[in-house]
C-alpha cells in the first residue's frame, strides 16, 4: 500500500492525492482505521480543534467483486479533514507511507475504487448539513472558544464519572434531557436500551463497559429507557417462531423481561404491558450487569454503583433508583435491593 503527495506548480493548497490498496481475500467489508495529518498539513485556522494523535476513526469500504483496480480518493481542497490509515501502515523515508508486505499480498485479489468530489446541488434541493453546519459554528463561538481551556484538557485525558446505557431513539438523548456535558458521560446507545449478559458473548455494549469501567474507572452505570420503545414493543409482539433478522436477534436478549411482564401482567393491555416491560427490561439490565465479574467486583468494593432510569417523554418526568447487593443475611426479600428511587417532574 502506498500513499504520496503530489505538489503542484503554481498552487498555495495543492491537492492530496491518496493511493491504496486494501482488502483480505475472504473479508466481505474492510473498516481500516486511518492515521491523521498533521494539522499544519490541514488546518490554517490557529482556533481550530487539534486533532487526536493516534488511531482512532474508521473508514469503511466494500470490495467491488473479481474486477482488480486501484483505490484512489482524490481529496480536493481537503480543508478540516481527518485521514487516517490501516493499522499495519509503516512509515517509508522515501515514500511516506505504506502498507507491510501480509496486507500488500491479500491486495492482489480485491481493489475498492472511491473517487471522492464536490458535485453542485440541484436548485431545488434541500442541503440537510447546512443547518447542521450552522449549529456547529454556534457551538465552536459561543461553547467551544468560550471554555477553550476545558476543551483543551478533554482532547488529552476524560475523566467520566458516568457510563450510560441508553436507546437508540431519536426522541431519547442523555446529554439533552439529563445535561451531560462533554467528558462527563461515556455513552452507549443502542436499541431498546439492553445489557446483553456475559455468557451471550462480546458486543458493542460489552466492549464499551469493559473500557469504561475497567480503562476509564467510571463510578455509575446508568442505564436509561424510556416511555413508547418500538424495540420493547417489537419484543412483546413478536411469534416464538425462529426468526433470523438483526432486530430479532438483539432484542430476544430481553426475552426474560418479557416472561415476567407477562407473568405479572397478563390481565392488562398491550400498551401496558409494553410500559411495564421497558422498565422490566431495565431491571433485566442492571442484573445483567452483575454477570461481568469485574463490575461486580466493584460493586461489593463500593467502586461502582449501578442505576436505572425511566424517561417518560410523554409527561416529560424522569425515574431514577439504585440497584444494590443485598449481603445482610438478615433481610429475606432477595439477593438485590432498589434503595434511593427518586421520580423527577
Amino acid at each position: 500500500m502506498l500513499i504520496r503527495r503530489e505538489e503542484r506548480d503554481g498552487l498555495a493548497n495543492p491537492p492530496i492525492i491518496v493511493i491504496f490498496s486494501i482488502i483480505g481475500s475472504k473479508a466481505r467489508w474492510i473498516i481500516p482505521s486511518l492515521a491523521a495529518l498533521r494539522p499544519s498539513t490541514v488546518y490554517r485556522d490557529p482556533f481550530h480543534c487539534i486533532p487526536f494523535s493516534g488511531l482512532k476513526n474508521s473508514f469503511l469500504g466494500r470490495p467491488s467483486g473479481s474486477d482488480p483496480r486501484i483505490t484512489q480518493i482524490n481529496l480536493v481542497q481537503v480543508e478540516e479533514t481527518h485521514l487516517r490509515l490501516l493499522p499495519s501502515v509503516k512509515r517509508n523515508p522515501n515514500f511516506g507511507l505504506e502498507a507491510s508486505s501480509d496486507y500488500s499480498a491479500l491486495a492482489k485479489d480485491h481493489h475498492t475504487n472511491f473517487i471522492v468530489r464536490n458535485v453542485p446541488k440541484a436548485n431545488n434541493e434541500v442541503d440537510l448539513f447546512d443547518e447542521m453546519r450552522h449549529r456547529f459554528l454556534s457551538f465552536k463561538k459561543r461553547i467551544y472558544l468560550e471554555n477553550l481551556e476545558h476543551y483543551q484538557r478533554l482532547a488529552e485525558l476524560q475523566t467520566p464519572k458516568f457510563m450510560v446505557i441508553a436507546c437508540a431513539d431519536s426522541r431519547v438523548c442523555p446529554s439533552n434531557i439529563l445535561g451531560f456535558q462533554p467528558g462527563e458521560a461515556f455513552m452507549i446507545r443502542n436499541v431498546a436500551n439492553l445489557v446483553p449478559p456475559l455468557e451471550n458473548g462480546p458486543s458493542e455494549t460489552n466492549a464499551a463497559l469493559e473500557f469504561a469501567v475497567n480503562t476509564l474507572e467510571v463510578e455509575n452505570i446508568l442505564v436509561i429507557g424510556h416511555s413508547r420503545c418500538g424495540g420493547i414493543e417489537t419484543l412483546m409482539s413478536m411469534q416464538e417462531e425462529l426468526n433470523s433478522s438483526f432486530i430479532y436477534k438483539w432484542i430476544i436478549k430481553a426475552k426474560v423481561a418479557r416472561l415476567r411482564t407477562r407473568a405479572a401482567a397478563l390481565d392488562h393491555s398491550f400498551d401496558q404491558q409494553c410500559r411495564h416491560c421497558e422498565k422490566e427490561s431495565i431491571n433485566d439490565s442492571l442484573l445483567n450487569l452483575l454477570t461481568y465479574p469485574w463490575i461486580e467486583d466493584r460493586v461489593k468494593k463500593n467502586q461502582l454503583s449501578i442505576h436505572g432510569g425511566y424517561y417518560d417523554f410523554l409527561n416529560c418526568t424522569f425515574e431514577k433508583w439504585t440497584l444494590e447487593i443485598n449481603e445482610d443475611s438478615s433481610i429475606d426479600e432477595g439477593r438485590y435491593l432498589v434503595k434511593d428511587q427518586a421520580f423527577w417532574t
